[in-house]
């Protein structure tokens, strides 16, 4: 998406093929995700857990950005199902968050070949692609995590120190694996908590604010100060209970979550320091996009601040949730034997296991 450059005094003008390429955004951005997952140590619950992620802050705030970085670079036949794990637009379906099923199965076979409400004339041809899959992704690392926590616990911890540092010892490689999973879970859960991701109006043009995306998630975030963690931390720890830590599933608490996100994207509108708004005019199946202009994001980090920082620690919160959850129902494993120097720099792509990629990726390009 590009950047904005609040202080020009020229408004730019796009043209746009309607289509949610546009609509790959990093919620949050590095800086954002970064500091959601390095919080979420902080609210961890279960004590042994916690003393185990408490020198691992910067691996889970790497792994929280992998999404947005590593995986972003690779080829198209990933990417094309990777792109629409970060929102979920219940629009194109002519739905609310509400009533979104969390059964992805009975959803798809619904609305497969039905009038897409988002885009005029045409079809849904892939529901997890015209929608977005973001709870069902975060869902899916869910499952990773536990699946590598029950392996760890039913095995052997390293003895000596060249067992510790054996990459295929199976308690080391799921112990790692785990750790992978959890992490990355957490820029899902991230993106779920970004207003702009549970819509498909999520660049603003509809709310004569276009360009509000990158301004808000990405520059307005980099305008705070190093204590951006602490605040998100403090902010977590005065929520009371909230539907989207005490719903049953993952999906549950996912849609919950993104249910109370999407009731503030008019707070964002509303406080958007606009100098001038943005147009949109559609000229024969395109996109004419003029976006607005509005005063330098240190004004528009203050104006957001609350917003983005309560914002933040829903996520964090959450994540912890899941990640305490993931721990205890693994059998609690014992993982203070986990010395391994092995850092995660570029895991690789996870393929989405809750639709058929390759039956979705045929009816795509039909």
């Amino acid at each position: 998406m590009t950047k904005i450059q609040p202080k020009s005094t020229t408004l730019a003008l796009t043209l746009i093929i309607t289509s949610f390429i546009a609509q790959q955004a990093q919620a949050w951005g590095g800086k954002g995700h970064d500091s959601i997952c390095q919080a979420a140590v902080h609210l961890v619950k279960n004590q042994n857990l916690k003393d185990y992620l408490s020198n691992k802050p910067q691996i889970m705030g790497h792994l929280c950005n992998i999404p947005d970085t590593y995986w972003r670079s690779l080829s198209r036949d990933l990417t094309q199902h990777g792109d629409p794990t970060h929102y979920i637009n219940p629009e194109a379906l002519g739905l609310t968050v509400k009533d979104i099923p969390t059964d992805l199965k009975k959803l798809s076979d619904k609305y497969t070949g039905t009038d897409n409400k988002d885009k005029p004339q045409q079809k849904i041809v892939s529901v997890p692609l015209d929608m977005g899959t973001n709870w069902w992704r975060a869902d899916q690392f869910y499952r990773l995590a536990l699946e590598n926590g029950k392996i760890l616990k039913d095995s052997p911890a390293p003895t000596n120190k060249s067992e510790q540092q054996n990459e295929n010892l199976p308690y080391n490689k799921a112990a790692f694996n785990m750790l992978i999973a959890m992490g990355i879970m957490g820029h899902f859960v991230g993106d779920n908590s970004q207003p702009l991701h549970v819509s498909s109006d999520y660049d603003g043009y509809a709310a004569n604010s276009g360009g509000i995306h990158s301004y808000y998630e990405d520059a307005c975030v980099a305008e705070f100060g190093p204590n951006l963690q602490d605040l998100i931390v403090k902010k977590a720890q005065q929520l009371k209970s909230q539907k989207f830590i005490t719903a049953t599933t993952t999906l549950e608490k996912m849609k919950a979550l993104g249910e109370v996100s999407l009731s503030e994207a008019k707070d964002i509108f509303k406080l958007d320091p606009l100098i001038s708004p943005s147009t949109l005019k559609l000229e024969k199946g395109m996109s004419l996009k003029t976006e607005a202009k509005r005063q330098p994001p240190s004004v528009g980090r203050k104006r957001f601040e609350k917003l983005i920082v309560v914002q933040m620690a829903r996520a964090s919160l959450l994540l912890a949730k899941l990640w305490d959850e993931i721990y205890e129902k693994s059998g609690s494993p014992e993982l203070k034997s986990y010395k391994n120097y092995l850092y995660p720099l570029k895991p690789d792509f996870v393929m989405p296991d809750y639709y058929d990629v390759f039956i979705e990726s045929s009816k795509k390009k039909n």
